[in-house]
């Protein structure tokens, strides 16, 4: 491949690019009428317009996607995150048309888009699996009879969910047939599909992913963990790696079973198998998505593997360029999405102009970003301005340049996380490592941003009357003492 399309947007489709241009291959911009003057789309070789702002007339039109590369004659396509990432229907339509995509098979994306189909697959190779059942569930009766025999409380997911949609908590039968009848109503309602299944509820969980890589040849190698337990609204917030927690036998376990999720699919690219673990370091098969993920920079930083490049080379036919055993980590990672959200009004998203945006630098920090100052967050697509990433000898380093690197970086304009980071970076919690998903709901409320706000701002008018008591003393000092200009001119007179 000499060109590529890159279908996606934002600091993902830069990221995409960058490595693209590295490695001396052409990139093909896509935009929509909110994204004329973006970033991606002034640093790649051409650009395509594709549709009105709204992503249902644009980034998520397949046919106007394939049309583009071949107007453009871009050989493959990389879907970025989101959006078409992991549609079968999408890459079955790239393959038709002779283009590559790069990413997984149409077949690999069907069998994991769905919970009970990826469950099915992975039980080939024995991977544990949260008690529960194994098939979708529709009549209400029989449902409540597998609930009582799994045991209270309990989990009902959407077989084909994600993002917390078509999820509920049940702890009790007397509350589970109107709470499954609310799960089957927005697993409808968001997924088309109303299929849900019976899970127990892990009440303290952390969430655990492995980053995979395989390739045409066979090769399936994991590349170790991510710790993705802050979370708002079943979303993650904030990203780590190496997990503070696991052990070195735990994290061989966990790639192992990654390895063989991943086989069972005859997987190639780039996918991560997730997992949840309870708090005595049990781990159960969560799901597997099946594309690059938001968080793979901490990845890269502890392995010094460019899994873009790697995406890239394989869907070109050539092998993984390393073996498991060549891996190891080194230092660690931490990442922060900065989203144009109000942590005090429950993470709503937020609108506006960049009226300022100055990020930080120095050793070990990386920003991720599809902005600059003066452009505005549009209502349209996911509210994330970057992503900030920190890389340390170790967590401490790793989280101290956080703290660092959040004070540094300058928005104004619109709300963001980055006050809600700061304070995870500093909760003994976090800093302790004993933390599981129901972080913000356990330490965080509106009242703490505020409070550290006040106190911010107290601490600066001490400050400021300080300096100005010192600025008045040292003018005092310079018109009486005998050195004085001032003095000296008058006695001339």
């Amino acid at each position: 491949m000499q060109k590529i399309l890159v279908a996606n947007r934002g600091e993902i489709a830069l990221r995409v690019m960058r490595s693209a241009r590295e490695m001396g291959i052409k990139t093909v911009a896509v935009y929509s009428d909110a994204d004329r003057d973006a970033l991606h789309v002034r640093y790649a070789d051409e650009a395509v317009h594709i549709g009105a702002a709204p992503s249902n007339q644009s980034y998520l039109v397949g046919e106007k996607i394939i049309a583009a590369c071949i107007k453009t004659g871009a050989e493959g396509i990389h879907p970025g995150y989101g959006f078409l990432s992991e549609n079968a229907a999408f890459a079955k339509a790239v393959r038709q048309a002779g283009l590559i995509l790069i990413g997984p098979s149409p077949e690999a994306m069907e069998v994991m888009g769905n919970k009970l189909s990826a469950k099915a697959a992975a039980l080939k190779y024995n991977i544990p699996m949260v008690p529960g059942t194994e098939e979708a569930i529709t009549d209400v009766a029989e449902a409540k009879k597998r609930a009582v025999e799994v045991g209270f409380p309990i989990l009902i997911k959407a077989a084909a969910g994600g993002g917390g949609k078509g999820m509920r908590i049940v702890d009790g039968p007397g509350d589970f047939e109107e709470q499954m009848q609310l799960a089957v109503s927005e697993a409808t309602s968001a997924f088309g599909d109303g299929s849900v299944f019976i899970e127990r509820y892990v009440s303290s969980p952390r969430h655990i992913e492995i980053q995979v890589l395989g390739d045409t040849h066979g090769n399936i190698v994991h590349l170790f963990e991510r710790d993705c337990s802050v979370q708002r609204r079943h979303q993650k917030v904030i990203e780590e790696a190496p997990s503070k927690v696991l052990t070195p036998a735990i994290r061989e376990q966990m790639g192992k079973c990654a390895v063989d999720v991943a086989r069972s699919v005859n997987y190639t690219g780039a996918g991560t198998v997730e997992f949840i673990m309870d708090d005595a370091l049990n781990f159960y098969f969560l799901e597997m998505n099946t594309r690059l993920q938001v968080e793979h920079p901490v990845t890269e930083l502890i392995t010094g593997i460019d899994l873009v490049k790697e995406q890239i080379n394989i869907a070109r036919g050539l092998p993984i360029s390393f073996k498991q055993e060549d891996l190891q980590i080194r230092g660690h990672a931490l990442e922060l999405r900065v989203y144009a959200e109000d942590p005090a009004n429950n993470f709503l998203p937020d609108i506006g102009a960049l009226q300022t945006y100055i990020t930080p630098k120095g050793a070990g920090v990386r920003v991720d970003d599809g902005f600059e100052q003066g452009m505005e967050i549009p209502i349209y697509y996911d509210p994330m301005i970057a992503k900030l990433i920190t890389y340390g000898k170790d967590r401490t380093e790793a989280i101290d340049r956080m703290i660092r690197a959040i004070d540094e970086y300058q928005i104004t304009g619109i709300a963001t996380t980055l006050g809600f980071g700061k304070f995870v970076m500093q909760h003994e919690a976090f800093t302790s490592g004993n933390f599981d998903t129901h972080f913000v709901k356990k330490y965080f409320n509106a009242e703490v941003l505020q409070t550290g706000n006040e106190e911010e701002a107290r601490i600066a008018a001490i400050l400021m009357e300080q300096l100005l008591g010192d600025r008045k003393a040292a003018v005092a000092a310079s018109v009486t003492t005998e050195t004085s200009n001032w003095v000296k001119s008058r006695s001339r007179l």
